[in-house]
């Protein structure tokens, strides 16, 4: 019972992760069709300016103010990475609409420069982030089960995220009128939507969740130039299985591949077990090329 529990705490941790990091490109290739391989170096920017906050919190706080950097580095990481969003979308992304390739190309170039960016402020190897005491231990659930409160603190933070996108997606004005740009661009155009602004708000607004994805994965380690390349082939794999533009599918897509991971790599290994989800990713799309969740769309084949 305690393996059971602990095997399926680790899968739901593993899952929550992974829709934080997959709930920005299911906004920006999801909804908006852009494909963005500079979405881990997003991820990599919320990290820093977390790493940042500590650093400020260190050198002008009061000792006694230290354990609350962490809180306010959540919204800072979401505004800075909601800030260089906006410019990378102002100035590249926008001459790049329907042209996939192009835009693959191109954010991949502007990760390759975000890298090296990186390595030349914060240097090339790894740097700390000590997360502070409350998020020390755990949560003692039974005898042999102790659930750190790391994990917890992200499960939360994933939820109160998810719960902030759902609201703005569909019960928020601007929410409207981004998902009427998604569907049918023409027809909100000529109803007087400004499908520029929602564009540029739309990839920024990914952008700023993807930077809080980065916040949250300093709690699990140190963080260095490199670090959204390990996420962002997950993130997409977590996205085209969901349903390209679907919330619901990106949930239930993360939560399906953290908790079968977790379960082939209790059954064989690390390695052997990304293959076998690899596998069974790929097998399912041969079944349902859309994915789990298909989005519904006003516009013609």
């Amino acid at each position: 019972m305690e393996i059971t529990i602990i095997q399926l705490f680790n899968g739901v941790s593993m899952g929550s992760i992974l829709l934080l990091i997959a709930l920005g490109l299911a906004i920006t290739f999801g909804l908006m069709n852009v494909i963005n391989m500079a979405h881990g170096e997003l991820i990599m920017i919320g990290a820093y300016a977390t790493y940042i906050t500590q650093n400020l919190f260190i050198d002008y706080m009061p000792a006694s103010m230290f354990n609350w950097y962490f809180v306010l580095s959540i919204p800072v990481s979401f505004l800075v990475a909601f800030v260089i969003g906006w410019l990378l979308e102002a100035g590249l992304i926008r001459f790049l609409y329907g042209r996939p390739l192009d835009s693959l190309l191109a954010t991949w170039g502007i990760a390759l420069m975000l890298q090296q960016l990186a390595r030349t402020i914060f240097g090339a190897p790894n740097v700390a982030v000590k997360s502070p005491t409350w998020l020390d231990g755990g949560y003692r659930l039974m005898d042999g089960v102790v659930l750190p409160y790391k994990r917890l603190f992200i499960i939360g933070l994933v939820i109160v995220t998810l719960v902030a996108m759902f609201l703005y997606i569909y019960r928020s004005h601007a929410g409207r009128r981004m998902r009427a740009v998604m569907q049918n661009r023409d027809m909100a155009a000529c109803l007087g939507i400004s499908t520029r602004r929602v564009d540029a708000m739309t990839f920024a607004i990914g952008s700023g969740v993807a930077g809080i994805a980065g916040c949250a994965l300093t709690l699990m380690g140190p963080i260095g130039p490199s670090l959204g390349t390990y996420y962002i082939v997950d993130a997409f794999m977590v996205v085209v299985l969901g349903g390209v533009g679907k919330l619901l599918g990106t949930i239930v897509g993360a939560f399906g591949i953290g908790v079968t991971g977790t379960m082939f790599e209790f059954w064989t290994n690390a390695s052997l077990g990304k293959v076998l989800v690899f596998l069974c990713i790929v097998a399912f799309l041969q079944w349902k090329p859309k994915g789990l969740v298909a989005m519904k769309t006003r516009s013609l084949d």
